[in-house]
């Protein structure tokens, strides 16, 4: 992160985790046979991890992630969520300082086998490998939509 105040930092980190929360809400197309949606909250858990790093990654898509599950009516998968989802944000954390592309694919990845393995123990395989298609899309258009809004954010930043 930008040398920053720590006040600045926790007031950041709200903002990010909000965009989480509100991304993973403003969109949601279910899925019947696991009880979930398909979102764009990953968009912005790239988005964080990529601008801020591993700590902002993993707590704003883990926190985000997790209350707009309690928030949309999905708090039963809060738990799982907040892990797959701060998982998935400190990988891009991390990998990001290397390689923004493979971030967010790696990030993506884990999420997608993240909830691969969760739904097979909640609901069985069959129920499981019907989600993944969604799952995979969901990966796929975070990443389309993240990297475009990293490289135009990450500008305006420097220029502060």
């Amino acid at each position: 992160m930008l040398n920053r105040s720590r006040s600045t930092t926790v007031a950041v980190t709200g903002i990010m985790t909000a965009l989480v929360c509100v991304g993973t809400l403003i969109i949601r197309i279910p899925t019947p046979q696991t009880k979930g949606y398909i979102n764009i909250g990953d968009s912005m858990i790239f988005l964080s991890a990529l601008l801020y790093g591993v700590r902002m990654g993993g707590f704003a898509g883990g926190v985000g992630s997790a209350l707009a599950d309690l928030i949309g009516g999905f708090g039963n998968w809060a738990p799982f969520t907040f892990v797959i989802k701060g998982i998935e944000g400190v990988l891009v954390g991390k990998i990001s300082r290397k390689n923004e592309i493979l971030a967010v694919v790696v990030g993506g990845a884990e999420m997608v086998l993240g909830y691969f393995i969760t739904e097979v123990f909640l609901y069985g395989y069959g129920a499981a490998v019907v989600e993944l298609p969604g799952n995979i899309f969901q990966a796929g258009f975070g990443m389309l939509l993240a990297l475009p809004l990293y490289r135009g954010v990450s500008k305006v930043l420097k220029n502060e």
